[in-house]
């Protein structure tokens, strides 16, 4: 294994000792239920992602307010021309959503994952 990819999946395993707030409503209430498996804070090339489902190729990333400032903008930017490269859909909400609009963002992710039945309880 490279250097650089055992310094990814040991940061990934420290990003998923310390998720934030929003990452872990999302995670308790709602994705880990899934009936399909979640990865979270999953290496995929350079970047690790907060959740991946590989059987559907789709990412799940929350975004806090630092990814409006220009320059994560743009990282974030080459990040999902990346991902859309190697064919993985990239689904984006932001903590405010979490936050205030949780039931939306489920059934948006439900939809987009083609499950028929939500699984929350927020």
């Amino acid at each position: 294994m490279s250097t650089e990819r055992t310094y990814l999946t040991t940061y990934a395993q420290k990003l998923r000792k310390t998720m934030t707030p929003q990452e872990i409503r999302l995670w308790t209430q709602f994705l880990r239920r899934l009936p399909i498996r979640v990865r979270r804070q999953h290496p995929i090339g350079p970047y690790i992602v907060d959740f991946y489902i590989a059987e559907q190729k789709t990412v799940i990333e929350l975004d806090g307010s630092q990814h409006y400032e220009d320059a994560v903008r743009g990282s974030d930017a080459e990040r999902d021309a990346f991902l859309r490269e190697k064919g993985i859909a990239v689904l984006r909400y932001s903590n405010y959503e979490i936050n205030r609009q949780f039931s939306s963002v489920c059934e948006d992710i439900m939809k987009h994952l083609g499950l028929e039945q939500c699984v929350t309880s927020p």
